[in-house]
């Protein structure tokens, strides 16, 4: 039997899916706390350590060859690694805080989409509609995660946090 750390694939999966919906969830959290004009400590050092694990984790599965979720992952920790600095290494300057905001949207986005790409893959009802990842509704679904996002870190960035 495969297992990865000595757990089976299937409970290594499992757990990788809890540290994503964690750090997605500590994220709009985080992000909507700071569209109103507040930061919440707690729920930023959630939101990065777990959309850390989350890429960390992901490379954790084995594959044949390097390839998109690879790329994803990737661009997560680069965007989180910016965001790191931003935050802990620029204090809290109004760049800085816009470069946090920013980045922080952008690896929440990333989490975000590959969640929308999970569940069309993945539930059954979203799946019927899009069976090749290419599809309308999976393109409109991918858009609105993309617009929503831009906008929550616009507003996140604008609020000056």
């Amino acid at each position: 039997m495969e297992t990865i750390f000595g757990l089976s694939v299937p409970l290594f999966t499992n757990i990788h899916v809890a540290i994503s919906l964690i750090g997605i969830i500590a994220g709009f959290v985080l992000l909507c706390g700071m569209m109103a004009g507040r930061f919440h400590s707690a729920w930023n050092n959630l939101f990065l350590i777990f959309t850390i694990l989350t890429s960390v984790t992901g490379f954790m599965f084995h594959s044949k060859a390097f390839g998109p979720p690879h790329i994803v992952g990737a661009i997560s920790l680069v965007v989180l690694a910016v965001a790191l600095f931003a935050q802990f290494g620029l204090g809290r300057q109004a760049m800085a805080r816009t470069t946090y905001a920013i980045t922080a949207a952008i690896a929440q986005w990333l989490n975000v989409f590959v969640l929308v790409t999970q569940a069309f893959q993945k539930v059954p009802f979203l799946h019927g509609l899009a069976p090749g990842g290419s599809e309308p509704p999976f393109l409109v679904a991918q858009v609105g995660a993309l617009l929503l996002m831009a906008w929550i870190g616009w507003r996140a960035a604008k609020s000056g946090v």
